[in-house]
């Protein structure tokens, strides 16, 4: 890793197992509105795209109906007022650090090595998810799914990023678990690793022809 100067990383399925506790806000919604539960499995797809676009599909699987129709209906911001009440108690309930997370990161931050997080997660959430497992301190900067107009796989969290530290793309890496994550990281220029056991809907992360895909974390020490 010596040729890197910054390294950017992924929320979701990449620094913290957070589908279960997501799946437990869901459903306390949902039931809250009279609809039924949701799957594990359905959730775990749905993430990548943010919070609110994978409360608008899970009220779609629920209702029965279009993904159009949840997003013009006047009742949405109510919903997703009670999902973020039912998250911000669930958040660091039954989510967890994938393994060398933590000593990883420090060890990184220690030789130098700019840190970011660039999701599509909404800020709040990041925040809290970030602070329950006490990652806050690590990273530089935090790029969220509403910290500039756009968001992944648009790549101006990365080039943001690089402006910022003024890394060229080649001394940089963006780290992964969906094809989300690699398009990003494609279209920003720079490396993409990928990890296998993140959120990728449901598909083999090979898929999408990383640049190369590693067990966990404690390969960016090697």
């Amino acid at each position: 890793m010596s040729a890197v100067d910054l390294a950017m990383f992924d929320l979701d399925g990449t620094l913290v197992a957070t589908a279960g506790e997501i799946g437990d806000a869901v459903n306390d919604t949902l039931v809250r509105f009279d609809l039924p539960a949701v799957s594990q499995v359905q959730v775990e797809r749905w993430i990548g795209h943010g919070t609110r676009e994978l409360l608008i599909q899970a009220l779609a699987s629920a209702g029965q109906t279009g993904v159009d129709v949840v997003r013009a209906s006047g009742t949405l911001p109510l919903i997703a007022a009670e999902f973020d009440r039912h998250y911000q108690r669930r958040c660091g309930t039954r989510s967890q650090l994938y393994p060398h997370v933590r000593e990883t990161l420090t060890a990184l931050r220690e030789r130098g090595v700019k840190l970011a997080v660039v999701t599509n997660k909404e800020r709040r959430y990041t925040a809290t998810v970030l602070d329950a497992h006490r990652l806050a301190p690590l990273f530089h900067r935090v790029v969220s799914g509403d910290t500039l107009p756009t968001k992944k796989p648009d790549p101006a969290g990365i080039q943001s990023c690089l402006s910022q530290f003024q890394v060229p793309p080649e001394r940089a890496l963006f780290v992964g678990d969906s094809s989300i994550d690699v398009a990003t990281a494609r279209h920003a220029g720079v490396r993409v690793w990928a990890l296998p056991y993140g959120y990728n809907m449901g598909e083999p992360i090979t898929a999408c022809e990383p640049d190369r895909v590693i067990d966990n974390l404690s390969a960016l020490l090697h």
